[in-house]
């Protein structure tokens, strides 16, 4: 699932051409493009999605939004723990199926190289 997710600026600067800040999701930090809030300075709160702040948000629904999100889960699910998905067996997905799913199910077609799944679309069609 993506995620519109609450930020706090932390820094900012211009990197090639291009206005960049250093935002704080709720204990993770992340890279956010600024261009479409040009005006957004440190310390401010933004919503954030695929990496660009796409409004200002105030500081209180920000928090609010934060809790609500771990509470539920969905800091977890969105950021992820790179530590763990690191010690994670290859082939392992977040369902836990690996490798040796069944074919059609998500799992197998989600491993398949796109030119075989759009080749058995094809082959259905036909």
């Amino acid at each position: 699932m993506c995620l519109a997710v609450p930020g706090k600026v932390l820094d900012i600067e211009e990197r090639d051409g291009t206005r960049m800040a250093t935002v704080d999701f709720g204990g993770v930090v992340k890279e956010v493009c600024l261009e479409y809030v040009p005006d957004l300075q440190v310390g401010e709160y933004a919503i954030v999605h695929v990496g660009f702040a796409l409004q200002r948000l105030d500081e209180e629904s920000a928090r609010q939004t934060l809790a609500l999100f771990e509470e539920l889960g969905l800091l977890q699910e969105e950021f992820g723990d790179p530590w763990e998905a690191a010690g994670a067996p290859p082939g392992w997905d977040e369902a836990g199926a690996g490798a040796g799913a069944a074919p059609g199910s998500a799992s197998a077609s989600a491993s398949a190289p796109a030119a075989a799944v759009g080749d058995g679309a094809r082959e259905a069609n036909r």
